[in-house]
């Protein structure tokens, strides 16, 4: 079944926070890095929305790597290399140990970079990479709009 047609300009600013019905997977080196049916998505303004796994889903090796970032709604990231079988794929992946407010359900979820891995899927929707070096949005054919991360977007 197709998803919806959803617009990202009509996405909510502060973002949402709500439970995925659809199969999410990642996979890397020809391996299913992950795999749940219990994810969550963020949804913001301009943004492709972010997936997040349960830890118990995640069947790769994550390594935690040096450094984090801020996110005003979300709190504090940290990062992870994501290892399985022979491919590792650096600084792929990240979670929050302590969100913020209504975020607390993804607590030490992983979100996974599209980029970084040979294939993501929503349900049977194959994900391309938000634009940018920075954002972790999944963009699927169903998006309409806008959506940041390309050069000239970072500030909207």
């Amino acid at each position: 079944m197709p998803l919806p047609i959803e617009n990202v300009q009509e996405y909510p600013r502060p973002p949402a926070l709500e439970p995925v019905a659809e199969t999410l997977r990642v996979i890397l080196g020809g391996q299913v890095v992950a795999e749940t049916t219990q994810g969550y998505r963020v949804l913001e303004t301009h943004h492709a929305p972010s997936y997040y796994f349960p830890p118990m889903d995640v069947l790769a090796h994550l390594s935690s790597v040096p450094g984090q970032s801020f996110c005003e709604w979300k709190g504090v990231a940290v990062y992870w290399d994501v290892e399985i079988g022979s491919k590792i794929a650096p600084r792929a992946a990240w979670s929050y140990a302590k969100p913020t407010g209504r975020f607390t359900p993804i607590a030490g979820f992983l979100a996974f970079y599209a980029g970084a891995m040979d294939m993501c899927y929503v349900g049977a929707a194959k994900v391309i990479p938000q634009p940018g070096s920075f954002y972790g949005g999944w963009v699927t054919d169903n998006l309409r709009g806008h959506i940041k991360g390309a050069p000239g977007t970072e500030y909207w």
